[in-house]
């Protein structure tokens, strides 16, 4: 179980650190709007797949492959600012899982499943705890 928490501790380590390079270290601007989802990483620390989305998700397609050019230098300021004993290959995918919330929103709401005045309600008493 101590295996579990430990790689569960990196992959959150990770996520905090690639998303703080890509937002504070890296130029391109394609970028920038990027929001890490996920990580998950290999126990023998080999590979790492590093889930996304952004803002638009249609641009999505457009930031993976933006990605995808500058993961070498992302693991190099990975390997700067972590202490592993072996900094990971970095894989990018599109985390469509708010895509696809959305989706089922939407067809909740078209079947009239939805009760939009319970829905605003409570977006209204959760406003009022920020």
């Amino acid at each position: 179980m101590s295996s579990n928490l430990r790689m569960a501790r990196i992959n959150k380590q990770l996520q905090r650190e690639i998303a703080l390079i890509i937002e504070t270290r890296i130029k391109k601007s394609s970028v920038k709007g990027t929001i890490i989802t996920g990580v998950e990483c290999a126990k023998d620390l080999e590979r790492a797949k590093v889930f996304f989305t952004a803002l638009e998700y249609r641009k999505c397609p457009g930031i993976l492959r933006d990605l995808n050019e500058i993961k070498g230098a992302i693991r190099s300021l990975l390997g700067e600012s972590i202490k592993l004993r072996r900094v990971p290959e970095l894989e990018f995918f599109i985390d469509g899982s708010s895509e696809y919330g959305a989706k089922i929103d939407s067809i909740l709401d078209r079947l009239g499943l939805i009760d939009h005045d319970a829905r605003n309600n409570n977006t209204q008493e959760n406003d009022e705890f920020i």
